[in-house]
């Protein structure tokens, strides 16, 4: 056999990974193979697979004659609309994707190329861990994947889809990316499985109900996404690239979505209801602004009472973060706080500019927040806001009490553009509790205390919790109509483009963990 004979069996052993059987059993159950993945994920035909002849080193346990190229991993370089990403997609079919060394080599050396001409990088991951027989070199192997990821995080975008199994060490990686997709199902991450906590604590529970997709899309926050299928997981992954810049020295790309600057939305006038306890969805006004109603929603189903996700302002990508009145009034609990601090601190760290939808009561009470720590989750938000250089831009919607005001990208945490609605409400504290507290003795002693309450609450209202009293301190640059709050971001982005922003020489703060 000639060596093009040699190559062309050999890429064809690679392409096969461990055989037709295992290519069926891995399609009987719901997923996909690794090539099929980034045939999906890429653009078609820019795939450029490296280190496909690779093997394992491995000579113990009858191993030397089951050396598949590739070894167990797909790596490999692509685009992705027109975009240079470098991608690796672990192959369960070859020793169930176990990690060996030269597997975990094949990973690291398409990362260090990323970094080296900054573009992101994409993990398919389905894998069983760690390959037994190698012993301390896959462990090795793992923790040379773990650095580099602590090296490119905040270099270039980093994103991880769980599509099967990944468990042990191995969820170390993905837990360091910027983004975690999981699909329903078919994929689960855990630390310990079911048969270890049943053997320790004797608790019954199942790999979904521990690690699954909606597991750790809305009880741990692990995950990001839950992706209904194999497609529809990659097809996030190309829609949520779509927002990003290739590396930290690049803006987000620029689309000309065909939504006009100027358009006023009247909708927005009545929104706000006029019940300051009746709630309403936020998410109807992000959609009302940003170009074409369109919004990826990031980490939806946890921590729901505060949204962040991304969108387009005159086609340019932009972070929101925002307060949902819809769901415990939008307080900030200590879920909410690292979901708000994780996702600003990622905008900043990749050029995106933020913009705040504020309206929040405070910060939630409770014994359980309280010994949860929420004095240091919450300043997690405030210590990402207020370290952020990338443009800032606050929208006061409503209520904005007490320290919570401070915390969401106040004026005074160098915020450059605070815009509010004539239904805002900027004050130590609601109306109702602060006349209960400033005219304790004039209501106890009052033949009416209901009428004179609603009274002095009116009053207050009037003349202390509403936005034309920050406005007239500098505050909120300006007290806007609900419907020209479009062109007015649109207007404050477009002069903000050329921000500097400067921060004391150091070599990194110490955010509260």
């Amino acid at each position: 056999m000639d060596r093009l004979e040699q190559l062309r069996q050999k890429l064809e052993d690679a392409r096969l990974g461990g055989g037709e059987r295992r290519v069926e059993r891995q399609h009987a159950s719901g997923k996909l193979t690794a090539r099929e993945r980034i045939e999906l994920l890429v653009d078609p035909g820019s795939f450029d697979e490296t280190d496909a002849l690779v093997v394992h080193r491995c000579r113990a346990f009858d191993m030397e004659r089951q050396r598949i190229p590739g070894d167990g991993v797909v790596t490999g370089f692509g685009r992705i609309d027109g975009r240079p990403i470098a991608v690796f997609a672990q192959d369960f079919t070859v020793f169930g994707g176990s990690l060996s060394e030269t597997y975990a080599q094949k990973i690291c050396k398409i990362m260090d190329q990323a970094v080296k001409v900054g573009c992101p990088v994409i993990g398919l991951n389905d894998s069983g861990g760690a390959r037994i027989q190698e012993g301390a070199a896959s462990l090795a192997g793992y923790a040379d994947i773990f650095l580099r990821n602590t090296l490119t995080s905040g270099v270039v975008p980093q994103i991880s889809a769980i599509m099967g199994p990944c468990a042990g060490g191995a969820v170390y990686s993905a837990a360091i990316t910027d983004f975690k997709i999981m699909v329903k199902n078919t994929s689960y991450m855990f630390i310990t499985g079911p048969d270890v906590i049943r053997t320790v604590t004797h608790q019954e529970v199942t790999k979904q109900e521990l690690g699954g997709a909606l597991t750790h899309a809305s009880k741990s926050g692990v995950a990001h996404f839950a992706a209904e299928d194999d497609a529809h997981a990659l097809s996030l992954t190309r829609r949520l690239l779509s927002y990003l810049p290739q590396n930290n020295h690049d803006d987000p790309p620029r689309q000309d979505t065909g939504d006009r600057p100027d358009r006023r939305e009247e909708t927005l006038n009545g929104i706000v209801p006029d019940n300051p306890n009746k709630p309403y969805d936020i998410k109807q006004v992000i959609t009302r602004i940003v170009d074409r109603g369109e919004f990826l929603d990031v980490h939806e189903h946890y921590a729901r009472n505060l949204v962040v996700g991304f969108a387009r302002l005159d086609g340019r990508s932009i972070g929101v973060v925002a307060n949902q009145p819809a769901f415990l009034a939008g307080v900030l609990d200590i879920d909410a706080s690292r979901k708000g601090a994780r996702f600003v601190r990622f905008c900043d760290a990749f050029n995106i500019p933020l913009l705040v939808f504020e309206d929040v009561p405070g910060f939630l009470p409770g014994v359980e927040q309280e010994h949860g720590g929420i004095i240091v989750h919450g300043a997690k938000l405030l210590y990402a806001f207020a370290e952020a250089t990338v443009p800032k831009m606050t929208v006061i919607t409503r209520k904005a009490y007490g320290g919570a005001y401070c915390v969401m990208a106040s004026k005074h945490i160098r915020t450059d553009i605070n815009l509010a609605w004539p239904t805002a409400e900027i004050a130590v504290m609601g109306a109702d509790g602060a006349v209960e507290i400033l005219y304790k003795k004039e209501l106890a002693a009052a033949e009416d205390p209901a009428r004179l309450k609603q009274q002095i609450v009116t009053e207050y209202r009037e003349k202390f919790a509403n936005p034309f009293v920050a406005a007239e301190r500098g505050y909120v640059d300006a007290v806007i109509e609900p419907a020209d709050t479009r062109r007015r971001l649109i207007t404050a982005l477009r002069m903000l483009e050329t921000k500097v922003d400067t921060m004391p020489s150091k070599k990194h703060g110490n955010i509260p963990l």
